[in-house]
């Protein structure tokens, strides 16, 4: 007799009769369970990139009253705190947090999935995703990013439809790196405008594969700023005491952005100075001028390193960054799943529209019934033709061609004749 013992399945059904698993959107008194799972879940994964989870979710129970009336209204940060909660007889077992990835939200994003040790292999996890597809209906993209270590969590979003897009590597480059880069020598270094947004739009598809490009889906609109959106964000930037810096550098000739980064500057030497770098494919000679301007900003700020990212189809990137000096801390999946929802169909019934109906039907054209063809009557051509004289001369004969072939002088002859006498 075996007395092996099976894995349980993750995505089984619960058994008849057990409480009902409850996925609902978080309120204030849930962010203290919220930010227990998380935090363990992500503390050593997170530590190494330097990202404090904890003070994450703190301060979004500081500001949970005005998170809350943001969402209210269309604006960048409506769904700053879109997050789910999974409870079971009372207690939170699992938490989502999703937000739109474009300015036209067809694709959304997975920041952050946690389940609590204690309800792991039940098939929380993916409870909570498939909630989330189907809550949010106008996403047709859904992106995630996984460190690459954690086989559990690629299999639970493997189950889940999602497959592997891009890989994407972290960096740091040390304070003493960025002091001692030398001063950039690029003429055509201007800030980003609203006025810039068509061109670093260009840049940005240019600088991806297709079929990333095709994910993401980005439009123009996702580099223009509104002056809601700018006040928004000069509000958060007060907040966490932050600053931002938007460059692009343009190609004289062609008059096209070849290079753009936007740089995170932290005021309190906490954090490091986080950056994102796009550089265009044909001008990866770019880099090293990028990054001593970059160096050159964080200069004005306490003594931090420099955070940015690098993906498998930029190569240069990493070559650079490794003879630069920079360590390489984190590498993550970037991960991506296609949703297809089934349109729904309403049917209404109400006297005025089924009164309607009966009107409509009332007007249509009837069509007439064709009776049986019993064919033509006998001699029905004489009422239209006139019979075939019998000394009608033959068409064959020269004298009929003359006369076919004059038929003017034929009518003349016949209008010269004298009228009959009365």
């Amino acid at each position: 007799m075996d007395n092996t013992t099976a894995r349980p399945d993750p995505d089984s059904e619960a058994p008849i009769g057990a409480p009902e698993l409850i996925i609902r959107p978080a309120q204030l008194g849930d962010l203290e369970a919220v930010e227990e799972i998380l935090a363990q879940a992500f503390d050593e994964e997170y530590g190494s990139r330097s990202v404090d989870i904890r003070r994450q979710v703190r301060r979004l129970r500081q500001w949970y009253g005005p998170l809350k009336t943001l969402t209210l209204f269309p604006n960048r940060f409506q769904h700053m705190f879109t997050v789910h909660v999974a409870e079971l007889e009372g207690k939170i077992q699992g938490v989502i947090q999703v937000s739109p990835f474009n300015h036209s939200r067809s694709t959304w994003r997975v920041d952050h999935i946690a389940v609590a040790p204690s309800a792991q292999r039940q098939g929380v996890g993916s409870r909570l995703l498939k909630h989330c597809m189907e809550h949010f209906r106008e996403a047709r993209t859904w992106i995630l990013e996984v460190n690459i270590h954690n086989k559990g969590a690629m299999a639970l979003y493997r189950r889940n439809g999602f497959q592997p897009l891009a890989q994407i590597t972290y960096w740091s480059v040390p304070a003493d790196i960025l002091a001692a880069l030398s001063r950039p020598k690029l003429p055509n270094l201007v800030p980003v405008t609203n006025r810039d947004a068509y061109a670093i739009y260009q840049l940005d598809t240019g600088s991806m594969p297709a079929n990333v490009r095709q994910v993401y889906d980005r439009e123009v609109n996702d580099f223009r700023t509104n002056p809601l959106d700018w006040l928004l964000e000069q509000a958060k930037c007060a907040i966490s005491q932050t600053e931002r810096v938007e460059v692009c550098v343009y190609e004289p000739e062609r008059k096209t952005a070849i290079g753009y980064f936007n740089l995170k500057l932290d005021r309190t030497g906490q954090q490091p100075h986080v950056a994102k770098l796009t550089v265009h494919p044909a001008y990866t000679w770019l880099y090293p001028e990028l990054m001593a301007k970059m160096a050159q900003l964080t200069q004005a700020h306490p003594s931090q390193s420099l955070a940015l990212a690098s993906t498998d189809y930029q190569p240069e990137r990493e070559e650079f960054l490794l003879k630069l000096g920079a360590r390489d801390v984190e590498r993550t999946l970037l991960m991506s799943r296609s949703v297809w929802h089934k349109i729904r169909e309403s049917r209404f019934f109400s006297w005025d529209s089924a009164y309607l109906n009966a009107v409509l039907r009332g007007l249509q054209v009837k069509q007439p019934v064709p009776e049986r063809f019993e064919g033509p009557p006998e001699g029905w051509l004489e009422h239209h033709f006139h019979p075939i004289s019998p000394t009608e001369p033959d068409p064959s004969s020269g004298r009929a061609s003359s006369a076919e072939s004059s038929p003017r002088h034929s009518r003349d002859s016949q209008s010269e004749a004298s009228p009959p006498p009365s």
